[in-house]
This record gives structure tokens, sequence and C-alpha cells, in this order.
């Protein structure tokens, strides 16, 4: 059995760092992602099983003044791009999770969770939605 393949967006190198310190540490191949587009061309190139996802994100200053980009846009953008595959979401937030409960559940969001993540609660989840429980938790 092949390791599942986790892709992380968010623009926080920390968050980045230590999601994906957890997540290796527990049997996952991760990819991570640091802006929207990134995180379209990412999860189009590299399929994988899972994605988890920021909510906010800076302007994308490379793109004639800016695309503001959010989760929900990105969420847009790869069921546009591409039907053929579509990875679970899990949303993290540094924001209010009851902000976008409506607006997660509509776009088939499986979970919300706020920064900082409680990790065991995290991984039961990532855990759940993959059916995965033979992964080791450290």
């Amino acid at each position: 059995m092949s390791a599942k393949k986790i892709l992380i967006v968010d623009d926080s190198k920390v968050v980045l760092h230590a999601l994906t310190m957890l997540l290796e540490n527990n049997g996952y191949l991760v990819v991570t992602a640091e802006d929207g587009s990134q995180g379209v061309n990412s999860a189009r190139k590299e399929q994988p099983d899972l994605i988890l996802l920021d909510v906010s994100f800076p302007a994308d200053v490379g793109f004639d003044g800016g695309v503001a980009w959010d989760g929900f846009l990105i969420l847009d953008w790869l069921k546009r791009l591409d039907q053929s595959h579509s990875a679970p979401v899990i949303i993290i937030t540094g924001g209010d999770p009851f902000e976008y409960q409506q607006k997660a559940e509509a776009a088939g969001v499986v979970g919300i969770f706020q920064k900082p993540i409680d990790n065991d609660q995290l991984l039961m989840a990532i855990q759940e939605t993959l059916g995965d429980a033979s992964v080791k938790q450290v």
C-alpha cells in the first residue's frame, strides 16, 4: 500500500513546515504551495488524495495588481479546471470557522480547523476522510 499524498496550501511558511513535519512523521507524502496559483497547479500536477487549504491569502502581486485569492476561489478553480479528480478538502483557518461554515458545506469541504490546529484532531479527521486507519500516530 502506497502512502497517501496530502497537499497543504497556506501562505505561512511556519504552518507549512509544522504540518509537513506532522504529516510526514505519520506516514503521509506531503506537497506544499504558498499561494492560490501554486495550489491549483500543484493539485492538478500532483493529484493529491486530500488537500489542507487555508482560507485567507495576501493578494498575488504577480498578476496585474493582485488577484485576491482565497480558499474558496482556489476550490472553484480546482472544480472548473480538473473535473477528473476531486480530492477531499479540509479548511485550515486563522479566522472564525463558523464564518465559513455555510460556504464550506456548499463547496463540499469535509472539515474546518481553526489555527492553532489540534494535531490529534486533524490526524483523526484525515484518517477518517481517507479511510486510512493504518497510519501511525506519533
